[in-house]
């Protein structure tokens, strides 16, 4: 399985540093939240891990590679990064079988997803029609699709109930078991505190804090406490 290795990254839109010098590295078999505020640079920072945005300076390597540079993306990388991203008129089905055609993914990989996410039932149905949990469903199904060793998750519990949270921190959870990178961001604490086994905490654009879940008593009062100690805005 596949290491993630970030190494002095940056990135600057315009006068804004999105990501500000950040190093870090994950194993392999772990679930590694990222947390922070909206604008720390989570998205900015998991973008440039799959070579949607250009880093300013630094590396963000998975297994020593720029995802550029590896031989087949689409079984080593699955990602969720934008919430409903499918097209409204196309059934789940299609839409599923469209990326695994694209990734030369054998077909019965659409039904072996379609059944990992429960939405096996619904999959005729048109996507537009989907509630905004089914659609989250839909979408990590596309990330799964391709059983990659790294998976990199953009607040992949938006719009679950309860009960869909439970489900997904028992399938991460599971992943990992299996020996797989499993990267989330969220800004729910208490959630990521149930689910993750190491946390990386950001604010404008920094690495705060890289820490195993055992070695914090509290993750709220670790957060609260980081940014009570940040320094102001200029």
């Amino acid at each position: 399985m596949l290491e993630i290795t970030v190494d002095a990254l940056s990135k600057d839109f315009g006068p804004v540093r999105a990501v500000d010098d950040v190093s870090f590295a994950i194993r392999p078999g772990r679930v590694v939240g990222l947390v922070g505020p909206n604008g720390s640079g989570k998205t900015t920072m998991l973008r440039m891990l799959v070579g949607l945005v250009t880093p300013t300076s630094g590396q963000a390597l998975i297994g020593g590679r720029g995802f550029a540079d590896l031989a087949d993306p689409a079984h080593q990388v699955g990602a969720l990064l934008e919430a409903r991203g499918f097209h409204a008129g196309r059934t789940a089905r299609d839409h599923l079988r469209v990326l695994a055609t694209e990734a030369e993914l054998p077909p019965r990989r659409v039904d072996e997803v379609l059944e990992l996410v429960g939405l096996s039932e619904a999959a005729d149905r048109r996507a537009g029609t989907y509630s905004l949990g089914m659609g989250q469903r839909l979408s990590l199904a596309a990330a799964l699709l391709g059983d990659a060793g790294v998976l990199l998750l953009d607040e992949p519990a938006n719009g679950l109930d309860p009960g869909g949270i439970h489900w997904l921190r028992g399938l991460l959870r599971g992943l990992a078991r299996e020996g797989r990178t499993v990267v989330v961001s969220s800004h729910v604490l208490a959630e990521v505190e149930q689910t993750v086994d190491e946390v990386l905490i950001f604010d404008r654009g920094r690495l705060l804090l890289h820490r195993s879940m055992s070695e914090i008593d509290s993750l709220e009062e670790a957060f609260l406490e980081l940014m009570e100690r940040r320094e102001p805005i200029a």
